[in-house]
């Protein structure tokens, strides 16, 4: 029987439980580009893991937009599951996501396969990259039919929040909210993705790609721990809520946590483009130290 894992697992240990016969496997490619919703199928056609199969982050891993809720909302629990289980995941099966994103979009469904209450879920530490580069076969034929599996929704291991959260919580000051947005964007500055640039008041800016070393991987978690311990300050983990844009690189930190040693901090679904939809919303600008809210309209 092989182990769970459940937050990383590296190209060698993964190319060796594709030859195990311990346990069922299904490797999903998560690649993504929020410039091109069709790049992440094209490069999956194009080559990928051995037996892998394929989820869209607009398609799959995100729910319909109505304007309010955000960029990526989350998809519905039962649809979710019901996909994962004709791909053939079942109760007791090790689920691995990659991505070539640095495991932005890998970092997604891992959060959401919790969400779903399956804790048998890792990411490929290095992406596909990594696995190309240390010698790892791909494949070019069109994904095997897969054998349906039982999996269904459970329990949730995560936590979730809504925008009132948030809105009680700048009175409260209950939670710590850390923004996963490269600093620019987090003061306001060069935002092109949203209409509204600036943070939610009060925020920390915790951006998800210095989880990484400049290979692609995760840093250990010893300096993750030192990093994210820096920024919550003397708020617990479980007293923690991660959010970004759109709710999906927020993930990226929430897995770095997990690997830090640090769990327990939810996630605001919604991010920034849900939040600015609401022009009663404050928003900030500059660093968290010396911004002023203002409101959006």
């Amino acid at each position: 029987m092989r182990p769970v894992y459940t937050t990383l697992i590296d190209s060698e240990t993964l190319a060796a439980c594709m030859v195990d016969s311990a346990g069922p496997l299904c490797i999903i490619d998560c690649r993504a580009d929020l410039a091109d919703p069709t790049a992440g199928a094209r490069a999956f056609a194009e080559r990928h893991l051995p037996g892998a199969q394929f989820l869209d982050l607009e398609q799959d891993l995100s729910g319909p937009k109505t304007g309010k809720n955000g960029r990526h909302p989350l998809p519905d629990r039962e649809v979710l599951a019901a996909k994962l289980a004709r791909m053939g995941v079942r109760h007791d099966t090790q689920v691995i996501c990659y991505d070539a994103q640095g495991s932005a979009y890998a970092a997604r469904l891992w959060w959401l396969l919790r969400w779903l209450g399956h804790p048998a879920v890792a990411v490929l530490d290095g992406g596909f990259q990594g696995w190309e580069a240390s010698g790892g076969l791909v494949e070019y034929s069109a994904p095997r039919n897969a054998v349906a599996g039982d999996f269904v929704a459970g329990e949730p291991l995560t936590t979730v929040v809504d925008a009132q959260r948030i809105m009680d919580n700048l009175t409260t000051q209950q939670y710590r909210v850390v923004d996963a947005r490269a600093a620019d964007r987090y003061r306001g500055e060069n935002e092109t993705i949203d209409p509204v640039g600036g943070h939610i008041p009060g925020a920390a800016n915790r951006f998800f790609k210095d989880n990484l070393d400049a290979d692609g991987r995760f840093k250990s978690p010893a300096v993750l721990r030192e990093a994210f311990e820096t920024v919550l300050a003397t708020t617990a983990p479980a007293q923690a809520i991660m959010q970004c844009g759109s709710g999906v690189t927020a993930c990226h930190n929430l897995l770095a946590l997990e690997i830090a040693g640090l769990p327990g901090a939810a996630l605001y679904a919604g991010s920034w483009s849900e939040w600015i939809a609401d022009p009663t919303h404050p928003v900030a600008t500059g660093n968290d130290r010396d911004s002023l809210p203002q409101h959006i309209g």
